[in-house]
């Protein structure tokens, strides 16, 4: 039986404010704990905007990958430290869309590339297909392609980057062609130059930047690229020294923001540092800020929810008594641990990364201590998150938390940070603590999804924080380090005014004015909904972007 999908379909008639038809390119989606393609926050944001393009019945597909091993589950050794482990995946629930593209990579003109369709009724998604060359007729090397999610070898990273590009922009050429291919970060950037080779103009294509850090912002051996097809065919010396600036490596941002109609930042913050960081490149200085946001109905507890729409204490505490019940069933199950819903709970939980400094928190032990050991004014800490994991130094921290936290009673390190524990985490805290570096975290949504639950913010000034924050009204912020200063003066200034703010502020509050904590739980959901539910950003996208 022919596949509903092997054309360009969706289960409703699009609604007229969004009928342009929009192919929508990610390397990874965050769709569901069971649907392990993503690593955080690029997968979780992309997710969010198909949830919410699906409810608004926007007239767009997701075009991602099929990642065989995911990007990693997260195991412990022994010891307790982690132990990455890759796991094959199946899905009896993607269903196979009846096309399957060829695309040349290096010297292998064939390379067969399937797309399976994640179909709207499994997960309340627009259409998304996954592309995959774990097929028959593929060579072995071929066939590992789509084995992992940011797999760590470059030749490997740029064989996916041609796979997600070319291979779905012919796929959705096959499927009847669309209006805009947006392209999510610039993984798919081999999409925009098939587009341009086949007579597509700019008007076609617009483009999201994510990050300042330079994992994000990929440069490759352009000899290397041209030679493996990334182009869609083989540029002269001369096409190529133009394509790149005179320079022996193509930066896939510069390459976007030059090919792109309209890009976009994701938080006002972010789009400032990205015209300054690009300055001079084409395309730079008219960069538009269209925040992040995540999707309400699949976030938000619906307790939490009735609860905060009545404006009724007592009927919230009943159920963030029961929801950090039970996330401290898992602390229970995974570290031994009998953590007291009674007592202020701290989160951290996000990728692990040097910048995002998970253990400022230990930065002084000896005030740190006094902290864990108030009696009157006792907190719970929880860390949890993924380093990628060939990331020795962002593993190093998280395994110096292990240690730190394995015989502290009231602290503790959970592993499987996907979308499940994600949730608990959320719903389950009473603080969600956000400690980057100023002006390298270009969001950071996971503290909208925390304030969504009442888990109030205790944050750096960064990303998405100053466009919501009201210090002492809906959250707790840091005041500004100079970003411009050595990062161990920033490091000793932000844990000094942290400890502070913990110790004559969230504390006092929380155990001796509960009815003012609670207006700020309360001021926290009113001031993030609507304002970062991706209802407002899938709508901003369609009138900023794509129009």
């Amino acid at each position: 039986m022919t596949s509903k999908y092997n054309t360009w379909y969706h289960p409703y008639t699009p609604a007229s404010a969004y009928s342009k038809r929009i192919a929508y390119f990610s390397m990874e989606f965050g769709i569901h704990q069971a649907l392990k393609i993503y690593s955080g926050g690029l997968g979780f944001l992309a997710g969010s905007h198909m949830r919410s393009a699906f409810e608004y019945k926007q007239n767009m597909i997701g075009i991602g990958m099929l990642w065989k091993y995911g990007y990693y589950d997260q195991g412990r050794h022994k010891d307790q430290t982690l132990h990455p482990q890759f796991i094959e995946k199946q899905y009896s629930f993607l269903e196979d869309s009846g096309h399957e593209i060829d695309v040349k990579i290096f010297d292998n003109a064939t390379v067969k590339v399937r797309a399976m369709v994640l179909k709207p009724e499994i997960f309340g998604t627009v259409p998304i297909y996954l592309l995959t060359t774990d097929v028959d007729g593929n060579d072995d090397l071929s066939r590992s392609i789509t084995n992992h999610l940011y797999d760590s070898t470059e030749l490997t990273r740029i064989c996916q980057s041609i796979v997600l590009g070319v291979g779905g922009a012919k796929l959705v050429e096959v499927l009847g062609g669309a209006d805009v291919y947006h392209l999510n970060e610039g993984h798919a950037l081999p999409a925009f130059y098939y587009l341009r080779n086949n007579g597509f103009k700019k008007d076609h294509m617009v483009f999201t930047t994510h990050t300042p850090e330079k994992a994000g912002n990929v440069e490759r051996n352009a000899k290397v690229l041209n030679d493996s097809g990334f182009f869609g065919r083989t540029l002269t010396a001369e096409e190529l020294q133009e394509e790149t600036g005179n320079r022996d490596t193509l930066n896939y941002t510069i390459a976007a923001l030059r090919m792109a109609k309209k890009t976009n930042a994701v938080s006002k913050l972010h789009a400032k540092v990205a015209k300054e960081m690009w300055k001079g490149q084409t395309g730079a200085a008219g960069i538009y800020p269209i925040t992040n946001a995540q999707n309400q109905k699949f976030w938000q507890d619906e307790g939490v929810k009735k609860s905060w729409i009545a404006k009724n204490s007592k009927t919230y505490q009943k159920r963030k008594l029961q929801l950090k019940s039970e996330l401290f069933e898992e602390v229970l199950n995974q570290t031994g641990k009998l953590f007291d819903p009674n007592i202020l709970t701290i989160v951290w939980a996000r990728r692990f990364a040097a910048y995002k400094r998970a253990d400022l928190l230990l930065h002084d032990m000896e005030r740190f201590e006094r902290l864990l050991h108030n009696t009157e004014r006792p907190i719970q800490i929880i860390w949890a998150g993924k380093p990628y994991p060939l990331d020795f130094d962002a593993i190093g921290v998280f395994n110096r938390l292990v240690h730190f936290t394995k015989f502290r009673h009231n602290t503790a390190v959970l592993t499987g940070y996907e979308m499940s524990l994600s949730k608990k985490l959320k719903t389950g805290s009473d603080v969600w603590l956000n400690t980057p570096r100023i002006t390298r975290e270009a969001s950071g949504t996971s503290g909208m999804t925390a304030a969504m639950n009442g888990s109030v913010n205790l944050s750096i000034n960064d990303g998405w924080i100053p466009e919501f924050a009201r210090n002492g009204k809906n959250s707790f912020v840091l005041p500004e380090a100079d970003y411009k200063s050595p990062v161990w003066e920033q490091d000793v200034l932000d844990s000094k005014n942290l400890y502070e703010i913990l110790e004559n502020k969230v504390l006092p509050t929380y155990y001796e004015k509960p009815a003012k904590w609670q207006e700020i739980v309360f001021k926290g959901i009113d001031d993030v909904i609507p304002a970062f539910a991706s209802q407002r950003m899938t709508k901003e996208y369609y009138d900023t972007l794509y129009t």
